[in-house]
């Protein structure tokens, strides 16, 4: 193998896995971020691998498909998921870390590295077809105006705007707990949850209450309202029906009170954000209500009276680029076969999601140095169906969590229901990576 640059553009997990892995295969990796000089909107940590939104990879479960991600990624050695297993707090079924330790856990690794050269620097123009030298360009969803301006240049392509949301925060201190109960649905993992119960007069009084609470304004690029139906603002789903929110983040189902077996109208979960559980994320709680409206309508969930708020839910732009016409499946560029697009920028959405994104770019590097073009993982796993998702064309091509429809269905039908199904389904794509890596060798290496 003759070992080329790579020049990595944004440190977040995309940046930070694909970093580490081709350091790791004993490439030289150059990474570069603008922090800690210069932040966006919603950053506010000097470290890398930051978790803006929520701390939960979600699901640990294979009848789950970012379950089967988190396990292909197991196998694949990722660095992330190395990370988030170090750092993993209670969470039921749920992986969920502390978000703190998460990233200092990956900025320690990275700094410490003797292959990966950390540059601080905001970079806004680059050679995409520098001879000797792969880039793989993660910035995130929030790319700087420079850069943004800069790849609009390289792709010829209009970017499309959608919105994502941040959940608030509470402490714990502040939350009168004797109006809670802790638990987790349908009892999974442990009671992990604390969970505000409503009858339906008091979810009424709150639902038209959120209804009409001030929001912020928008401006500029923010004014077109796209929303991502992944991640929808709180009052945005509540404004679709009286009871659009009991059948989305406050259902019931699954939520006895534990003492007394009393079943509710809605319930608001909370999840730790911390080990030490002192602060609380409003699951589901995304927002795009100012402050004060805040302050006045979560105020009304049993419990919460008094809450204090470490962090305000926010409302942030998500850029990305329309995928299938720019790349192909292993997230290199058609005109330009060294440049990869990773991260939520490529149309993926999660945090796992980005994290596999940049894995799949840097093994495309790595089997490329040694002499595999072209290669990409088998269409069963998950990994190969994200690269699906950004390189087969469609109409309206939108941001995709990992769902199992990427992946084909079974070649015959599967007795037990659904959740039978998506098992057979994880454990068939579990194989076929085992057989991918017997393969390929190198990457296990």
């Amino acid at each position: 193998m003759t070992v080329k640059q790579v020049r990595i553009i944004g440190g977040g997990l995309a940046g930070c896995e694909a970093a580490l892995f081709l350091a790791n295969h004993g490439f030289s990796v150059t990474l570069y971020d603008m922090k800690p000089d210069q932040y966006t909107e919603v950053h506010n940590q000097e470290n890398l691998a930051e978790l803006v939104c929520s701390n939960s990879f979600r699901s640990d479960s294979l009848a789950n498909a970012v379950g089967l991600l988190k396990a292909e990624m197991r196998l694949m050695n990722s660095s992330v998921m190395e990370a988030a297993d170090r750092t993993r707090i209670p969470a039921g079924s749920a992986l969920a870390v502390d978000r703190k330790k998460f990233s200092e856990y990956l900025t320690e690794e990275i700094t410490s590295h003797p292959l990966i050269q950390y540059i601080s620097k905001e970079v806004t123009k680059f050679n995409p077809a520098e001879p000797g030298v792969y880039t793989i360009l993660s910035p995130g969803p929030l790319a700087t105006s420079g850069l943004t301006t800069f790849l609009k240049e390289l792709t010829g392509e209009e970017y499309l705007n959608f919105y994502d949301a941040i959940a608030p925060i509470v402490s714990r201190d502040s939350i009168d707990e004797t109006k809670t109960f802790m638990a987790s649905r349908y009892d999974k993992g442990g009671a992990d949850y604390l969970n505000c119960p409503m009858d339906k007069e008091t979810y009424i009084d709150f639902y038209r209450q959120l209804i009409d609470a001030e929001t912020v304004i928008l401006h500029g690029f923010e004014k077109d309202g796209k929303f991502f139906e992944g991640c929808l603002p709180v009052e945005e789903i509540a404004r679709r029906g009286e009871d659009a929110l009991c059948f989305g983040p406050l259902k019931p189902v699954g939520l006895r009170h534990p003492m007394t077996g009393e079943e509710f109208h809605a319930v608001v979960q909370l999840r730790a954000e911390d080990s030490e559980g002192q602060y609380f994320n409003l699951v589901g709680f995304q927002t795009h209500l100012k402050q004060g409206a805040q302050r006045q309508v979560f105020r009304m969930i049993p419990g919460l009276e008094n809450a204090e708020f470490e962090r305000y839910g926010s409302m942030h732009r998500n850029t990305f680029i329309n995928s299938p016409e720019l790349l192909n499946a292993d997230f290199s560029m058609k005109k330009y076969p060294s440049l990869y697009v990773a991260g939520q920028i490529s149309g993926v959405e999660g945090y796992l999601e980005s994290a596999a994104s940049g894995l799949i770019s840097a093994v495309s590097i790595l089997l490329r140095e040694n002499g595999v073009e072209k290669q990409i993982f088998p269409e069963t796993t998950m990994l190969g169906g994200l690269s699906r998702h950004i390189s087969v064309p469609k109409a309206h091509f939108q941001p995709s969590n990992s769902i199992f429809a990427m992946v084909p269905a079974p070649e015959s039908r599967i007795r037990g229901g659904r959740r039978a199904r998506r098992e057979y389904l994880s454990n068939r794509a579990l194989q076929s990576l085992k057989e991918f890596l017997g393969n390929n060798p190198t990457l296990s290496q």
